[in-house]
């Protein structure tokens, strides 16, 4: 991850034939094999709310449709998990005292899910968003004309540029790979540079947004090999956790599949 952050990356374009619309839409019915999947999400930290048993903290089924699985939250950024922890001391003190804030793997999470599904009383995840992303992204979207009154999910961020609107890419040892970032600003810190080594493609950048259910859908059931282009950068926020865990304890703790806590 390190990699997306050195002044001596390479800036490149990969052109909108390897992903088409393949990024978002359109999705096949065969699927990239799970480690592929796996790669794109393992690296990423995602924080839940669990009980000390590793129960997650749950919501009850909304009784709308079909799905009566409880819901357990699970949070890009580790602070606004602690925030909802702080939040709910003020209506429930002593629920508040019995759970805290437990980092896990995106694709540990991923795994959790998959086997859910194949069980009546498995939970759902759902994936909370950071709200000034989320603006950010609602805000881009209103400029591509799209109406809309809000965001909802966990936006992704990638830019596109160049004569054949193709994505902007990084080198990662060696290849090239298409980021997508958490982070709008991160984002932009790789445009600024992208458009002073190719000044004369700047007015063509743009910035997109995806959303990262819509991305782990497409990850799952496409079999565009041009996917495996596709690379999570994580948040600052993340960086700085997953630069705080001891050297040889990087790896997050995983979900349990335990009774959950309402």
């Amino acid at each position: 991850m390190k990699s997306f952050f050195r002044r001596s990356a390479t800036l490149g374009l990969i052109g909108s034939a390897i992903l088409g619309s393949s990024l978002i839409g359109n999705l096949r019915a065969l699927a990239l094999p799970e480690q592929d999947v796996l790669a794109r999400l393992t690296p990423i930290p995602v924080f839940t709310i669990t009980d000390d048993t590793g129960a997650p903290l749950v919501a009850a089924p909304s009784g709308q449709g079909n799905d009566r699985r409880a819901v357990a939250g699970v949070f890009i950024s580790q602070k606004n998990a602690q925030d909802f922890i702080k939040k709910l001391n003020e209506t429930n003190a002593e629920l508040a005292k019995k759970v805290k804030v437990v980092p896990v793997s995106l694709g540990d999470v991923y795994k959790l899910n998959e086997e859910n599904l194949k069980k009546p009383d498995g939970l759902n995840f759902a994936y909370v968003g950071v709200a000034e992303e989320q603006n950010k992204a609602l805000e881009l979207l209103r400029q591509s004309g799209e109406k809309i009154q809000e965001f909802k999910g966990v936006p992704l961020f990638v830019a596109r540029g160049g004569e054949k609107s193709g994505y902007l890419t990084v080198q990662q040892g060696d290849k090239q790979v298409i980021p997508l970032f958490f982070e709008k600003e991160q984002l932009q810190t790789l445009i600024d540079n992208f458009k002073k080594q190719q000044p004369s493609l700047a007015s063509t950048v743009k910035i997109e947004v995806a959303e990262l259910s819509s991305i782990i859908q497409t990850l799952k059931t496409s079999d565009d090999k041009g996917l495996n282009s596709l690379v999570l950068v994580p948040s600052r926020e993340a960086i700085a956790f997953l630069r705080s865990l001891p050297q040889g304890n990087n790896q997050q703790s995983q979900p349990q599949q335990s009774q959950p806590r309402r």
